[in-house]
């Protein structure tokens, strides 16, 4: 039996429903806020003894914040674990505020947890080609051998995230010219397309049992069915061990290969963002693992007000 009284549960599916209708939000980002938010009401059921209606949700006070946040945070969950739960708990907070008309500043003034956050490591760029090599020697069957290696392509060519490729179907090949590819929360972009991703693909399907099927995965596991990203996980770290990588190397460190590849190659850091799917060029920023005197020696170079002081010295 829930310990969260029927409104407050109501309250959070219709919260829920709005995140992925209205900001597209993922089936597994939904999952996460729900689990977030009904551990918070859980909590907060059991620390005041009652169960927990709207009106007693709108009289959180910031010691029962605390509360929750001294209980929630212990050695299995660091700083940036309770910071997400945080930020799912204030975002459910700000929408459920509105709607019943209360202030909720005990619950948005909660103060997120410190932690440093974790910079993207890219693989250098003789790394990255050796990765390629590495990870086709791995399997015994060609076609497995040709579908590894044109899936990491994908990655360190056009930048995609693993679940990206895998969800590629068969009507998505021969690859064109530029690949229209829905990420995260629904947010789709164009990718161009590398002669040498289209070849690994064209491989790939040359050599595989199964017939293309247009609405078939064009990635199949050995018995014909999806891929599942473990395959292509278990693929690289054979290969990174084998290459002396540390384990960072993973199929996400291609994506950011690709992007601080592209970066130190004089790429503009918008169009990186747009090729990455980023809505903020924060992120971009961070996934590159830009440093401060290539942002300066960009700003240098483009910005108007710095054109202008180099020709007036």
């Amino acid at each position: 039996m829930s310990l969260v009284s029927p409104a407050a549960t109501q309250a959070l599916a219709d919260w829920l429903e709005r995140q992925k209708a209205l900001k597209g939000a993922s089936d597994n980002t939904i999952e996460a806020y729900r689990r977030d938010v009904l551990g918070f009401l859980s909590f907060m059921t059991m620390h005041k003894g009652d169960s927990q209606w709207l009106g007693a949700l709108a009289r959180v006070s910031t010691s029962d914040m605390r509360a929750w946040m001294a209980a929630t945070r212990g050695p299995d969950l660091g700083p940036r674990s309770l910071a997400r739960k945080l930020s799912a708990v204030k975002s459910f907070y700000r929408w459920l505020a509105e709607r019943e008309g209360f202030e909720p500043t005990a619950v948005l003034a909660a103060r997120s947890p410190k932690f440093q956050k974790k910079l993207p490591r890219p693989l250098a760029e003789d790394a990255a080609r050796e990765m390629l090599d590495r990870v086709e020697c791995q399997a015994r069957e060609p076609w497995i051998a040709a579908r590894d290696t044109a899936v990491v392509t994908l990655l360190y060519g056009l930048g995609l995230r693993i679940s990206e490729a895998l969800s590629l179907t068969g009507a998505d090949a021969p690859l064109p010219d530029v690949l229209r590819i829905r990420g995260k929360g629904g947010k789709e972009r164009v990718v161009p397309v590398l002669p040498a991703a289209r070849r690994a693909v064209d491989e790939y399907l040359a050599l595989s049992p199964y017939e293309k099927e247009q609405k078939a995965p064009l990635f199949r596991g050995a018995r014909g069915g999806t891929l599942n990203p473990r395959a292509i996980q278990k693929v690289m770290e054979q290969a990174r061990m084998q290459l002396g990588l540390p384990a960072s190397a993973t199929p996400h460190a291609m994506r950011h290969s690709f992007a601080t590849h592209l970066l130190n190659s004089g790429g503009d850091l918008r169009a990186i963002q747009e090729l990455l799917g980023h809505a903020s060029l924060s992120t971009t920023q961070a996934y590159t693992a830009v440093d401060t005197a290539r942002l300066l020696e960009v700003y240098d170079a483009t910005h108007p007000k710095a054109a202008r002081g180099r020709k007036a010295g």
